[in-house]
């Protein structure tokens, strides 16, 4: 197996995800599967036990762009991204520390 890198999401749906059904959102490779995944997930933030990987591709959105002002018009696509959710029997990620911190200073 090759080993992958995978970052969290902050974003607002994975923080809700995070608080309401436990689920960590991350970016991955294109070509990983969700073994690797899942090894990556536990190596990376050790403690952590997977139980769960779901995986979706995003397809790239179209973009207009110009080469001049109405001669040569064009289009072109967004690279594709995927994205993992997954579900730990065991153990915790920190990844939105602003909530913790903010229970300390009161």
């Amino acid at each position: 197996m090759k080993l992958i890198h995978v970052s969290p999401r902050a974003t607002e749906k994975a923080y809700r995800l995070l608080t309401a059904q436990n689920l960590y959102v991350f970016n991955v490779p294109l070509n990983a599967n969700k073994d690797e995944i899942a090894k990556a997930v536990e190596s990376q933030f050790g403690g952590t036990k997977v139980s769960k990987v779901t995986t979706l591709v995003q397809s790239g959105k179209a973009v207009r762009f110009s080469r001049g002002k109405r001669k040569n018009p064009g289009t072109t696509h967004r690279q594709d991204t995927k994205k993992a959710y997954v579900t730990l029997s065991e153990g915790k990620i920190r990844v939105f520390d602003t909530e913790e911190q903010k229970e300390e200073k009161k």
